[in-house]
C-alpha cells in the first residue's frame, strides 16, 4: 500500500497588522515577510500608514508580500477614521482593496445605536457586493458582558449566520467570547465562509485573541475541516501580542501561530503516493 503524502490546500495564511500592536503597520509587513507568511490583512485604524494606500503599496512592494484583505475601520476606536459615515467607510475600504489587489473586505455588523445603518445593512452589503469582485465578508461578533449582565451591542445580530450575507468571516476568538460552538458556526456558514480570523480563547467576557493552541477553541479541528472541504479563502492570524515583553517575544508568538496553522491545514489533506 502506497504511503500517503501531504497535499497543501490552496488557502493562504496571512498576518493581520493588528497582531503586532502596539508596533506599527509597517512592522507587520516586515515580520510577515521575515516569517514567511503568504500575505497581510491590513487593519485600517488610527495608524496613519494603515489609511494611506500609497504607503501600503510601497510596503507591499518593498517586502514582496501581498495585501490579501482590508479590514474596514469598524471598531469603537476607529469611529472617525475614513469619515464618521459607515457606508463611506465601506466604500473607501472597497476602493482600497481594489487598488491594492486585495480580494476581501472584512466588516463587522453595525452597533445597535447606528440605527439607520443597521436597518439597511444586510441589503446594503448585498448591493455593494454586486458592484465589485471584492468579497464583503461579514464577521461574527459577541454579546458584551459585565458581571451577570449581557448587552446585545450589534445589529441585526452578533451571530451573523442569522442573516443573509454572500460571504462570512469567522473569528474563533469572538466565538469563544460569545460562548458559541465554532464548528457548528462553520457548518452554518457553509460554502459562504470566505475568510477566517484564527485566534484562540477561553470563553472570557473579554475578547482574548490568544495564539492558536493556548485556549479552548477547536482551532486545529476548524483548520482540518477547512482543508478537507477545499477552502480556498484566507486564514488570517489575528492575535493579541500586547503582553509580549519584547519584539523578539512577539515575533516568536507569531511564528508559533503560523506553524500551528500550516501544520493543521496540511495534516488533514493526504493523497496516496503515485
Amino acid at each position: 500500500m502506497a504511503e500517503p503524502v501531504v497535499r497543501i490546500p490552496d488557502a493562504k495564511v496571512a498576518l493581520s497588522t493588528a497582531s503586532v500592536y502596539p508596533e506599527s503597520t509597517a512592522t507587520a509587513f516586515e515580520i510577515a515577510a521575515r516569517l514567511g507568511y503568504d500575505g497581510v490583512e491590513v487593519m485600517v485604524w488610527t495608524d496613519p500608514v494603515s489609511q494611506d494606500m500609497e504607503a501600503l503599496r510601497r510596503l507591499s512592494d518593498y517586502h514582496r508580500i501581498p495585501i490579501l484583505a482590508v479590514h474596514a475601520p469598524c471598531l469603537l476606536i476607529t469611529q472617525r477614521v475614513w469619515s464618521t459615515d459607515p457606508w463611506t467607510k465601506l466604500q473607501r475600504a472597497q476602493a482600497a482593496a481594489e487598488k491594492l489587489g486585495a480580494g476581501t473586505v472584512v466588516v463587522h455588523p453595525p452597533f445597535r445605536w447606528q440605527r439607520q445603518y443597521a436597518r439597511d445593512f444586510v441589503e446594503g452589503i448585498w448591493r455593494m457586493a454586486n458592484e465589485t469582485d471584492v468579497r464583503f465578508a461579514v464577521e461574527n461578533m459577541y454579546p458584551w458582558r459585565y458581571r451577570d449582565r449581557e448587552m446585545l451591542a450589534y445589529a441585526p445580530d452578533w451571530d451573523v449566520t442569522k442573516d443573509d450575507y454572500r460571504h462570512f468571516t469567522i473569528d474563533l476568538s469572538h466565538a469563544a467570547t460569545a460562548r458559541a460552538d465554532a464548528l457548528d458556526m462553520v457548518d452554518r456558514m457553509g460554502d459562504r465562509l470566505g475568510h477566517v480570523h484564527l485566534a484562540d480563547g477561553r470563553g472570557s467576557a473579554k475578547d482574548e485573541h490568544l495564539v492558536p493552541g493556548r485556549g479552548t477553541q477547536p482551532c486545529a479541528e476548524v483548520l482540518e475541516r477547512l482543508a478537507l472541504t477545499g477552502f480556498d479563502g484566507h486564514v488570517v492570524i489575528e492575535v493579541n501580542t500586547r503582553r509580549a515583553m519584547s519584539s523578539a517575544e512577539r515575533e516568536a508568538d507569531l511564528a508559533e501561530a503560523l506553524a500551528f496553522t500550516r501544520l493543521h491545514l496540511a495534516s488533514a489533506v493526504k493523497v496516496p503516493r503515485p
